[in-house]
């Protein structure tokens, strides 16, 4: 009886989660020639794409009829949804994305130094791809690429500090733009978060401190965003 009940909860927590996917949120794209396109924008992973290997994302403007239509990743530079900033980008160096060929990441921190997240299992070297695996409620919503409009998707980060538990399935990259995406690892993340956020050298020490590491990032960039904020 117990494993029946633990059974109806996590499937009805799905679905509410599912919903909430694909709910419709304020936004805007731009798209590949640079024009700017602002109304609703919504995010379906289940649904299917205008082109197999690459991401998509729906939009319907904002008039009465709200005509709606499928954005591929070839079809734009970047997107606003809600609060979070995307960008379009292949896979880096000698990765390969398996689910898509083309896809998003979020612009988490908009420093000289990029900060990037994807969901979906992305690997080194081959297998998992990005993908979207959004789940509202979780994660920081950072943004910061094309300014907030409220309340949005945000990727569920994070790991080591409680909450969400999707840590092996994230990807962080850095770098100046998509196209200098390198892997951020454990090995490197002193180095890198230090130089992402050295204008804050609070934040910098407790980096140095390993207070702070891979494991615990979203804690991190949330700290960083309050020690920012309130030198505003």
């Amino acid at each position: 009886m117990r494993n029946k009940i633990l059974i109806i909860l996590l499937i009805t927590t799905f679905t509410l989660q599912q919903a909430k996917a694909q709910k419709w949120l304020p936004g805007h794209f731009t798209d590949v020639k640079g024009n700017v396109e602002t109304g609703f924008l919504r995010i379906d992973p289940s649904a299917k794409g205008p082109i197999p290997d690459e991401g998509f994302i729906e939009f319907k403007d904002d008039s009465k009829k709200g005509n709606t239509f499928k954005l591929s990743a070839s079809d734009i530079r970047s997107f606003v949804i809600g609060k979070d900033s995307f960008v379009v980008a292949h896979a880096p160096g000698n990765e390969t994305w398996a689910k898509k060929e083309i896809d998003f990441v979020q612009v988490v921190l908009n420093e000289e130094t990029k900060l990037y997240v994807s969901y979906g299992g992305a690997s080194s070297g081959g297998g998992g791809g990005p993908g979207f695996g959004f789940a509202p409620g979780f994660g920081i919503g950072a943004g910061g690429y094309g300014g907030g409009l409220g309340a949005g998707i945000s990727i569920p980060i994070g790991g080591g500090g409680g909450g969400n538990r999707n840590y092996e399935k994230i990807s962080w990259y850095y770098g100046p733009n998509t196209a200098g995406m390198q892997h951020l690892t454990d090995e490197n993340f002193e180095d890198i978060m230090t130089d992402i956020m050295g204008d804050e050298p609070e934040v910098v020490e407790k980096i140095h401190a390993k207070v702070y590491l891979l494991a615990n990032i979203d804690r991190l960039i949330t700290y960083f965003n309050q020690v920012r904020a309130s030198r505003k």
